[in-house]
């Protein structure tokens, strides 16, 4: 038997669903080698914290709401409040709305930040597939009661080659 060709059809709303994230895998490594592909849906004051990833590529894409967003090495990583970084060249964190895109190479500093007090929806593409598993253990250190385990954050973070230079902030 040959392998599978047939696609994938998703209804709105449909896919996996990781925790209380925001985030909904719509394709991943199951059905993808390349890819990895989200729905999120980042709540107000929500801030990913500036990051890179040794490996992955990522593509975001506003469909709704209005984020900060962060893709270039700054002239200096401060550990405090990315969005006013700015790059050797001038470049300054953009605020994008709906169509706005922001495409990530492994390597580059990035982040991104719901400034607003309406949530944002983007879509999202990790590559290569299988950064839901990420976001999954995550999501579940997260969910679980009381503070968030900042050690067991920073290991599943090292294990998936990804390097936070700013704090993730929850939001509202």
């Amino acid at each position: 038997m040959g392998a599978m060709t047939d696609g994938l059809v998703l209804p709105p709303g449909s896919g996996r669903r990781m925790g209380t994230s925001g985030m909904t895998l719509k394709v991943g490594a199951e059905h993808s080698a390349p890819w990895s592909v989200f729905e999120a849906e980042v709540g107000p004051g929500f801030d990913v914290g500036a990051h890179f990833h040794d490996e992955a590529e990522e593509l975001f894409y506003i469909v709704d709401g209005e984020l900060d967003l962060l893709a270039f090495e700054p002239r200096i990583r401060t550990a405090g409040d990315w969005q006013t970084w700015e790059s050797e060249s001038g470049q300054k964190v953009v605020r994008g709305g709906p169509g706005s895109l922001m495409y990530v190479p492994s390597g580059c500093p990035h982040g991104f930040a719901n400034p607003g007090s309406t949530p944002a929806r983007m879509l999202f593409l990790a590559a290569p597939a299988g950064h839901e598993h990420y976001i999954q253990e995550i999501a579940d250190i997260l969910d679980a009661p009381g503070p968030p385990d900042v050690a067991a954050i920073a290991q599943v973070r090292s294990r998936h080659g990804i390097h936070q230079l700013t704090q993730m902030k929850p939001g509202q």
